[in-house]
């Protein structure tokens, strides 16, 4: 998969992070490993780590691959838009047909890929599907998402509300 020549091809953690809005910590993602208009591929090596943000006691519940995924989604909604563009805050409206082939993923054996498919929709939101798998192509989680890209608050809206 290639992009567009002022986009970056491949990203570490750190370019991952200034591109999409979630920081320190809960950037959940390690690196880019490829994408183009309609699809992305991330790596994932911190699963594991007893200090995961999503953590509940000793696992790391299946559920958190739609965090996963949610975050792949808004890199690929960053590298549409313009090289240098700050990242804007999204959120996931909604999550369908959801399978969940394992109970948790901090006993996956890593490094995970996330992957996801944009089938639809425009600058604003988009109907992706996705799928979790760890370092042997076992499928962990798969679904369909639709995810708000920029959600900026309407300030005309606001200051009418005043």
């Amino acid at each position: 998969m290639t992009a567009a020549a002022s986009h970056p091809v491949n990203l570490d953690h750190a370019g991952i992070a200034a591109r999409v809005p979630h920081g320190g910590p809960m950037c959940l993602l390690d690196a880019l490993l490829s994408w183009d208009h309609e699809r992305i591929t991330c790596r994932i090596s911190g699963h594991t780590a007893a200090d995961h943000p999503l953590r509940l006691g000793a696992h790391l519940p299946a559920a958190s691959a739609l965090e996963y995924a949610s975050q792949a989604m808004a890199l690929h909604g960053g590298l549409s838009r313009p090289p240098g563009a700050p990242p804007t805050p999204g959120f996931l409206a909604s999550a369908r047909q959801v399978r969940f082939h394992v109970t948790r993923l901090d006993d996956a054996a890593g490094p995970l890929e996330v992957r996801a498919q944009r089938l639809a929709g425009d600058g604003g939101q988009a109907l992706y599907r996705f799928e979790l798998a760890d370092a042997h192509g076992r499928l962990l989680v798969d679904g369909r998402a639709t995810v708000v890209l920029d959600a900026m608050p309407n300030t005309d809206v606001e200051e009418s509300v005043r």
